[in-house]
């Protein structure tokens, strides 16, 4: 009698794959070519109420918005606050992930909560309450900084801050975390022995963990470039909807303006196809990089 395969099927991984892929084709690919196909045609409000018939415009929509001056003050903008928001969170997440490895159980237990709680906000609470918290007339911070009125959602800088304090506020703890785990994963005798060699905590983090923990690092960075880039409710909700005359405005904002605020659906969704392309070039280049390193993801 023939014994089994020992490998089985070339097909049995992809039946256990299939659940996630039919979920991934409804939730995540069905949509990306629901999103392109209309960045193609002319789809504004007549088409969506049946007044006018959908027509095939091609690249049209594209051609209009690369040739829109405020598109790419839009996108410089979107990339120079992404940026900006994503070098202080895993400044903020790599500092506290550190700090919890010199602290004692208790408080490293309530900082832990503490920014889990700050984690698990939504995102239009954690806005809310921010826009409270530095209101001009009631907010306490401006009391305790003896500010008087001054309003940071007026100019186009404080306003950017404001946003940008409270995008790091609530996305830190997932860095926290992720790099707190991989830094109880490095074998205590190799930070002990850096320490003997007169090695400073910054000279440790810099020469041994950042190596040993860069597959975690990368993965976080993909994460936050990811999210910051795609910032849309903080700014919502914390400038009124991108600010005065539109001076805080990013691309996921703009892609709402023009898709309902102007029913024009087709130059939205064109924008929403430049954000993820510029996402993926940014994820593979990034990843190709490393990959040169000799780094195994």
């Amino acid at each position: 009698m023939r014994p089994p395969s020992r490998h089985g099927s070339p097909w049995t991984p992809w039946l256990y794959l299939a659940p996630a892929l039919v979920v991934l084709v409804g939730l995540l690919v069905y949509p990306i070519y629901q999103l392109g196909l209309i960045s193609f045609l002319e789809y504004t409000q007549a088409q969506v109420s049946g007044g006018e018939p959908t027509s095939f415009k091609g690249l049209a929509n594209y051609a209009e918005l690369f040739g829109d001056g405020q598109f790419w003050q839009v996108l410089l903008a979107t990339v120079v606050f992404a940026a900006a928001c994503v070098l202080c969170t895993l400044l903020a997440g790599c500092s506290t992930a550190v700090l919890l490895t010199r602290i004692r159980a208790v408080p490293r237990l309530a900082l832990m909560l503490a920014a889990l709680g700050a984690w698990a906000t939504p995102a239009i609470t954690g806005s809310t309450v921010w826009v409270f918290l530095f209101d001009p007339d009631f907010g306490p911070v401006n009391r305790v900084l003896g500010l008087g009125d001054f309003s940071w959602t007026y100019g186009r800088y404080s306003a950017f801050a404001l946003v940008l304090l409270e995008v790091v506020w609530c996305s830190f703890p997932f860095v926290m975390v992720t790099v707190y785990a991989g830094i109880r994963a490095i074998p205590g005798e190799v930070l002990e022995a850096a320490a003997m060699d007169g090695a400073s905590q910054w000279r440790i983090w810099r020469s041994v963990m950042a190596p040993m923990l860069r597959p975690i690092l990368v993965v976080v960075t993909i994460q936050s470039v990811i999210w910051d880039f795609k910032v849309f409710t903080q700014i919502y909700v914390m400038t009124n909807g991108g600010g005065i005359a539109g001076q805080n405005l990013v691309l996921n904002v703009y892609a709402y303006q023009k898709a309902f605020a102007s029913s024009q659906y087709s130059l939205g969704s064109a924008i929403g196809i430049v954000m993820l392309l510029i996402l993926l070039a940014v994820t593979l280049v990034y990843l190709r990089l490393l990959r040169r390193q000799g780094e195994e993801l």
